[in-house]
Order: structure tokens, then C-alpha cells, then sequence
């Protein structure tokens, strides 16, 4: 079926009911993504305890509807628009989406990644390229973490030089789970991974399942007791401010903490900020984004 893709930017007032709208005018499915992803304007919303957000929208929004290759679209978007009380239809952009095999299509874009020399991160439709490494079988799902940002690459090598053996891990905002998994598989005696959305602690635990690690997989509301020796939460800024005192109130005395999801511009706040606490500093940088490191006092 030959399908149409439209993309519409809206203010974070009306991306809801507009979406909502464009499906009850015809569009086969609707998204909704953060128009200033990636940038500096980019404002992200937060979970956290005390970071909950007034309104689930980010401030400006592009929509993205699928629909017929023979729909009228600007009735479409009309329609939508009135429907959704917005005094006029908004500015839209529409382009042919050609027809293809959408799961091979959607596989080719996630290859093999090698995190370093002995470690990979492999979708589960890839032989291993190299089957003597720590492989770390993972497919793109729900949850962030598929080792093709760099944030979680540099998380996964601070894992790598600093698990020994026997060590307990703590992965907070887990997502995909795959830090606590490479913690297990590196040899750590324990990990647990907390995070505030469910369906990224059940798609964690499958993914723990498939890779035959018996890791411990908690949303943020659960009890989380004991202290970690290596502690490791790659969320972004904001809401590592805010979790501070947590860190370290399950961070050993002489214990790890690696942070990460902050850009480079961003690491010296954040090492104040972990001051009282922690002797910080940036122990890694990547296409623009900085891996803090250090030693709980």
C-alpha cells in the first residue's frame, strides 16, 4: 500500500487534540516528536520526583500522520484542524512514502556496533561478528539504550574498565537495561536497574532473558535498599541535578558513579553539584556529549 507522510509543527497546546483529530479524519497513524530535538532550544520533559511536567507536550511538536497515497490532504488537515478548535489549518508538508518491506527496511538501519575490542552490541537478526567478544544481544524496541548513541557507548567502556568481578551495579534510568546486562556479562556479582517507565523495565527484563543474565529490573516507585559499588545513570542534566542526593545515598564510601546524557557545556554544573559527595570530572567526551566519573568520599 502506497502510503503519504505529512508533517505538521504545532505549539504544545495543540499537538494533543490535533493528533488526535487527524486520526478521526482518516490518517492511518499519527506520532508526535520534539521539533527542537537535538538542538539547543531542545527542552526535554521529566518523571522525576519534582520534575513532573505542568503538561505532557514539549513546547513545539511536529506531528507526523501516515495516510493514503489518494488522500486529499489539505481537506484532511482542514478537517483536523476544526475539529481540534484551531482557528485556521496550520502550515503542512506532505512527501510519498514508497512501498517496501518495512521489517527489512526497519533491520538494515540497526547494524552490529562495536563498542570496543571486546565488546559488541548485536540485533538479534546478526550473527556476531565476532563471536569471541562480550555480544550483547539487543534489539531497538521501547526503551533507550541500543548502543548507537554516544552516551551509552561511553557508559558501556566505563563499565568495561572498571567491573572487576563481584561487584553490585546500580543502572538508574535503566531504560533497555542493556548497562545493568553489560555490567553482568562483564563479570559483576549483581546489577539492578530502575527506571520510571514500566514498559522500559518489562522490555529490560526480556532483554535480560535473551541474554541469559539474571538481573533485577525495578521502576522508580519500588524500594531500592543497599548501596552500590559502581553506580551508573545515563538520563540527561536536569534530572541528574535532581538525583543527587539518591546517587548518593546508594553509592558506597569509595564507591564509582558514572553520569552521562549531559552535553559538554553542561559538566561543570553538574560537577558542582555533586560536590558535596563526589570527587567528579569528565572522563570521556563524544560528538559533543560528556561522560562524568569519580569517587564517592
Amino acid at each position: 500500500m502506497a502510503l503519504r507522510s505529512v508533517s505538521i509543527t504545532v505549539d504544545a497546546g495543540a499537538a494533543e487534540a490535533l493528533g488526535d483529530a487527524l486520526i478521526e479524519a482518516g490518517a492511518l497513524s499519527v506520532s508526535v516528536e520534539d521539533a527542537d530535538a537535538g538542538t539547543s532550544a531542545e527542552k526535554p520533559l521529566f518523571g522525576e520526583p519534582g520534575t513532573e511536567p505542568a503538561r505532557e507536550a514539549w513546547e513545539r511538536s511536529v506531528i507526523r500522520a501516515l495516510v493514503a497515497e489518494d488522500a486529499d490532504v489539505a481537506a484532511l488537515v482542514a478537517a483536523a484542524s476544526s475539529e481540534a478548535g484551531l482557528s485556521a489549518p496550520p502550515a503542512y508538508t506532505a512527501e510519498a512514502v514508497e512501498d517496501q518491506d518495512w521489517v527489512r527496511v526497519t533491520q538494515a538501519q540497526f547494524e552490529p556496533i562495536r563498542v570496543s575490542d571486546r565488546l559488541w552490541v548485536v540485533p538479534s537478526w546478526h550473527t556476531p561478528p565476532d563471536p569471541r567478544a562480550i555480544n550483547l544481544m539487543l534489539d531497538p524496541g521501547v526503551a533507550f539504550g541500543t548502543g548507537a548513541h554516544p552516551t551509552t557507548r561511553m557508559c558501556l567502556r566505563w563499565l568495561e574498565a572498571n567491573v572487576r568481578g563481584g561487584e553490585r551495579v546500580l543502572d538508574y534510568g535503566c531504560g533497555s537495561g542493556i548497562l545493568a546486562i553489560a555490567a553482568m556479562k562483564l563479570g559483576a556479582g549483581g546489577a539492578i536497574g530502575v527506571d520510571i517507565d514500566a514498559d522500559a523495565v518489562a522490555q529490560a527484563r526480556a532483554n535480560a532473558r535473551a541474554n541469559a543474565v539474571d538481573a533485577t529490573f525495578l521502576t522508580a516507585a519500588a524500594r531500592l535498599d543497599g548501596k552500590a559499588d559502581l553506580v551508573v545513570a545515563n538520563i540527561l542534566a536536569n534530572p541528574l541535578r535532581l538525583l543527587a542526593p539518591v546517587l548518593a545515598a546508594h553509592t558506597r564510601r569509595g564507591g564509582r558513579l558514572a553520569l552521562a546524557g549531559l552535553l559538554i557545556d553542561q559538566a561543570a554544573e553538574l560537577v558542582e553539584v555533586y560536590e558535596p559527595s563526589f570527587d567528579l570530572a569528565v572522563a570521556a567526551e563524544e560528538e559533543g556529549w560528556a561522560l562524568l566519573a569519580g569517587t564517592r568520599r
